[in-house]
């Protein structure tokens, strides 16, 4: 073999190493950093805040008794995403691997549209919404839309999630 020859031939094994050096560092970026969240609010969207909240607050006589609220915030206690919280408001929370989805999962167990949690009568309930793997409140499979008490765990894929005050 001639020595331009041996030469090309280092040369190209040098560029498919760094193309395997860089992929590798691409993969593990992905890893560490995770899923990208998507800011879906409009720009004014914010409420404003009363500037007289802290005298009307001065202003009463006898604090208001407070009534058990149901749960406030949905945790992800175990999973790729362990320890994200989102707030429970009035509308459903979707759970899946698309990016349309309130909670993305990057997990290859849960499908793109998986499960949704959502109000119903002053209850939240979880539903399977035709899953490859199903969704699981506690040990039972959801098979239908199934009330959720704080603290039992909903298991989607790899991930579990609890409703917590």
């Amino acid at each position: 073999m001639s020595e331009l020859t041996i030469t090309l031939l280092r040369l190209g094994y040098l560029v498919l190493l760094w193309a395997f050096v860089l992929s590798a560092i691409g993969v593990l970026r992905r890893d560490l950093y995770g899923t990208r969240i998507v800011n879906r609010r409009r720009p004014g969207s914010r409420k404003p805040v009363a500037a007289s909240a802290p005298a009307a607050a001065s202003e009463r006589s006898a604090p208001i008794p407070r009534r058990d609220v149901g749960p406030r915030r949905l945790v992800v206690t175990a999973g790729p995403l362990r320890g994200t919280t989102l707030p429970l408001g009035s509308s459903a929370i979707l759970i899946g691997r698309a990016a349309s989805c309130t909670l993305v999962l990057d997990d290859d167990y849960s499908s793109s549209r998986h499960a949704r949690v959502f109000p119903q009568d002053g209850e939240w309930l979880v539903e399977d919404l035709g899953s490859t793997n199903g969704t699981f409140l506690g040990r039972d499979k959801v098979e239908q839309p199934t009330v959720v008490r704080p603290g039992t765990p909903i298991r989607v894929g790899q991930s579990t999630l609890e409703l917590q005050r």
